[in-house]
């Protein structure tokens, strides 16, 4: 008599009553991924997005700004290699990706 007694207790009247409440507990779970994807995960690809866009429109006389903080003119562009010159002729080879942005003219000169 125990046991069925055991077996009646774990039973929940309804049948599939929990169901409900197991969406509710899932419910802030996806809200924090949404919030999640809209506050870091889309600006991200968005910032990426641009900064690809602005290396496949880069071309030879840009003033650029590397990752590493150096100024530079752009004298060459081979496949992944981007030849920089810092200095009447002092030219280094920057890879692709380190270019950090391209930079107007006005700042070059004032330096």
């Amino acid at each position: 008599m125990g046991i069925e007694l055991a077996y009646a207790m774990g039973t929940q009247p309804g049948g599939s009553g929990g169901q409900g409440s197991q969406i509710w507990s899932f419910l802030p779970i996806i809200f924090i991924f949404v919030i999640f994807y809209f506050l870091l995960i889309r600006p991200q690809q968005k910032h990426k997005k641009e900064h690809q866009n602005l290396l496949s429109n880069l071309r030879e006389g840009d003033n650029v700004l590397t990752s590493g903080g150096i100024y530079g003119r752009v004298t060459g562009i081979k496949d992944d290699k981007i030849t920089v010159e810092i200095s009447d002729k002092v030219r280094v080879k920057v890879n692709r990706g380190h270019i950090a942005g391209v930079i107007k003219q006005d700042v070059l000169k004032s330096n």
